[in-house]
């Protein structure tokens, strides 16, 4: 019959397809339990949101099938991830956000906000623990595109950020009257961005999806001032106007020192809903090509479809509304991405375990 040693010598031939060491090695093989020949077993993930959770399954099974006596295989899965770089002011302002994604575009109109709500929804229904920070403080528009009104709640002190479809929100939104204009300079937006981190009770955060303004401006710079940003997504449309900034964008975040997680071609594409004929409206392509030649990673093409803007418009994110669609499963596996290229660089460049 099959033993303990037996089962984890053969999945010490399991290869984690990214971290290029085996399960067993990196500590990711919890409560195995054989029972005759019954084996079960959980996979500790660096998140939820693994895209590769089919491939480690068929390795696994594939490397239990050569041990004799094991008639049943039961894979359980769970996750721990790791938190990204730190300092002293943000342990002390918000200790449990565990890593910044900075979701940026050079210029507006690209549909940043829209994808930054929907990657957030993405990742929490993953399972992954998600805030949903609104720095745009001169056009708020996250609390509109995630349902949300009224004035967030306190208690101890601190605000409590709104939730919905698992996300925890944050937005100057909730704090002034949609008709009222902030007429602020820089030290100003400094300073509000300081109070949604040291007066906002975020709890623990696997990920906390930063919504910045369009450009590289003051809001750009505090964010990266003020916390260490794992890493930073630009979003562009196909056009070679929206790549010429977006090309501005990613060496301001060279400048200060943020590692660029990729881009995301948005309005990639519009896919006819009576014929399925597709139609390349702001041309094609681009936002790969872009990616080759800036040697940044291209996560990902998202159609254009009007029910994007229609569940925005209703305060009901796409990935809510439909999940299963061309679109969401396209933000579903950007959102997969994301993730997998921050657990890879927590383990391999910052040595997190």
């Amino acid at each position: 019959m099959p033993t303990e040693e037996s089962v984890l010598a053969a999945l010490q031939k399991v290869q984690e397809p990214e971290l290029g060491k085996d399960i067993v090695s990196l500590n990711m093989v919890k409560d195995l339990k054989v029972d005759g020949g019954k084996v079960s077993f959980t996979v500790q993930l660096t998140t939820p949101a693994c895209p590769l959770k089919s491939e480690i399954e068929n390795r696994c099974r594939a490397a239990l099938a050569g041990v004799e006596g094991i008639d049943h295989i039961e894979v359980n899965w769970g996750s721990q991830v790791a938190r990204g770089a730190t300092n002293p002011q943000m342990e002390q302002m918000a200790p449990g956000i565990k890593n910044v994604i900075a979701v940026s575009s050079g210029k507006g109109g690209v549909g940043k906000t829209t994808v930054a709500v929907n990657l957030a929804v993405a990742l929490a229904r993953e399972g992954a623990s998600v805030g949903l920070m609104d720095a745009d403080i001169y056009g708020p528009n996250v609390p509109k595109m995630m349902g949300l009104t009224g004035q967030p709640s306190s208690e101890g002190g601190k605000l409590i950020p709104p939730e919905a479809y698992g996300v925890h929100v944050m937005s100057m939104g909730f704090l002034v009257a949609d008709d009222t204009p902030l007429v602020w300079r820089g030290p100003m937006i400094h300073g509000a961005i300081q109070q949604f981190l040291r007066d906002v009770d975020w709890g623990e955060i696997d990920y906390l999806i930063v919504d910045l303004p369009p450009g590289t401006g003051d809001a750009q710079l505090s964010i990266c001032q003020l916390m260490p940003v794992t890493g930073a997504v630009i979003v562009t449309t196909p056009q070679e106007v929206s790549l010429m900034d977006s090309r501005r964008g990613l060496a301001m975040f060279q400048k200060v020192n943020v590692p660029l997680l990729g881009i995301i071609e948005n309005m990639s594409y519009f896919l006819c809903p009576h014929c399925d004929e597709r139609t390349d409206i702001f041309s094609t392509g681009g936002g790969k090509l872009a990616a080759e030649k800036l040697g940044v990673d291209f996560l990902g093409a998202i159609p254009i479809d009007v029910a994007i803007r229609e569940g925005s418009d209703r305060g009901e994110p796409l990935l809510a509304s439909d999940p299963d669609g061309v679109q969401a499963q396209a933000i579903t596996e950007i959102a997969r991405q994301i993730a997998a290229r921050i657990a890879v660089r927590n383990r391999t460049v910052l040595r997190v375990i």
